[in-house]
């Protein structure tokens, strides 16, 4: 085998191992008529502001990318195209239900970061409060 092939094979060799070592994520961006894209990323915000700037996908030409609605990680990239193909499937209804869990999911995630922090705070005062 010559040192060209070797190069040729180490490299062959390296790419599956190097997309496997990434964190996946499949996600949804809401385009500005309403419509739902779905794809695969490693960064899912970089590649909505990707979509927003009319890079990447063409489902994007008539209407703008407004936002991104929805993500789920995956446990690599297999995964990540299976979930995509899955997800994709979805009726318009059950993806909306998808979204909408998400979004509670996240109110209910950020309302306890929220009451920590203030909880935080409260005790804080209320130590200075009492050594004044």
């Amino acid at each position: 085998m010559s040192a060209n092939n070797t190069a040729t094979t180490e490299k062959q060799g390296k790419a599956p191992d190097a997309l496997a070592s990434r964190q996946w994520w499949v996600y949804m961006v809401r385009a500005e008529n309403g419509h739902l894209y779905t794809g695969i990323s490693t960064d899912p915000e970089r590649r909505f502001r990707d979509h927003q700037r009319g890079k990447g996908a063409r489902f994007f030409n008539r209407s703008p990318a407004s936002a991104l609605v929805w993500w789920r990680r995956c446990e690599g990239h297999g995964d990540a195209l299976r979930q995509e193909l899955s997800t994709k499937a979805l009726t318009k209804k059950a993806k909306e239900r998808l979204i909408s869990q998400f979004d509670s999911a996240s109110s209910l995630l950020v309302k306890a970061c929220a009451l920590s922090s203030a909880e935080a705070k409260l005790s804080a005062n209320q130590s200075q409060t009492q050594h004044e």
